[in-house]
Parts: C-alpha cells; structure tokens; sequence
C-alpha cells in the first residue's frame, strides 16, 4: 500500500496556493484530491484566515478554510505540548507542535525561521520549502 505524505503548510505556502495564477496553485488545486493530508489546529486555522482576510479578502479566507474544513485529507490535530523550538518568531512554534502532534511527514515553509530545526535532536521535525 503506497504512504499518504502528511504535512503542515506553514500561513506562507496556503497563501501563495490559492491563486490561480500562482506557480504553486496545484498545492492548492491538488487538496481535493487527496493526494497527501494536511495536520491543522485551530490556531493554525485562525492565522490561515486571518493572513488570507488581510492578503486577499474575508470572502476568500472563508471559502479556503471551508474548504480545508470540508477535506477529508485534512486532519485537525490537538496539541497537549508547547515545544517552544523556534526562539526567532516563536508565532511559527504552532506549526512544530501540529506537526509534532500530528505525527507529520513535513512542515512545508519558506520561512528562515524554521531552519533551527535542524539543530534538534529530540524530536525530530522536518522541513521541506517549496523553491
């Protein structure tokens, strides 16, 4: 049986796959077809919507998480345990502990922040960028 990639999209990867214009819009476009799962908390739901409110608009933000929500390939996680890894912009520290929670193949992010995953030895936590 082929393994299901599970990931955690850090607010930068949603944002630039929603557009249909986007290089990156078969992230997006590909949800649906349940090629890989997606690990959310709420709090990560809540900066999805709030980043693409801003971004583009209340009315796009609504429909993405709707249809993040209405995905079956997207899991909702619950996190019992803060790690606190990322000491720069401890805001990405949501995303570690969804993917530590959930259990998760890969955070996918641009962001630099996360590079200081790769100093930890316990627990391990991986990162793949989309460029």
């Amino acid at each position: 049986m082929k393994k299901t990639f599970r990931f955690v999209l850090d607010t930068n990867i949603l944002l630039v796959s929603i557009s249909s214009k986007s290089k990156y819009h078969w992230i997006y476009q590909s949800l649906p077809l349940q090629k890989y799962e997606i690990a959310i908390t709420n709090d990560i739901l809540m900066e999805y919507e709030e980043i693409i409110s801003n971004k583009y608009s209340e009315s796009v933000a609504k429909n993405v998480i709707r249809n993040l929500l209405l995905s079956h390939n997207v899991k909702q996680s619950k996190v019992f345990y803060n790690w606190d890894l990322i000491q720069h912009d401890k805001d990405d520290n949501k995303f570690v502990d969804c993917a530590i929670a959930s259990n998760a193949d890969y955070i996918v992010t641009n962001d630099k922040h996360f590079n200081c995953l790769n100093e930890v030895e316990f627990p391990i936590v991986k990162c793949i960028n989309i460029h």
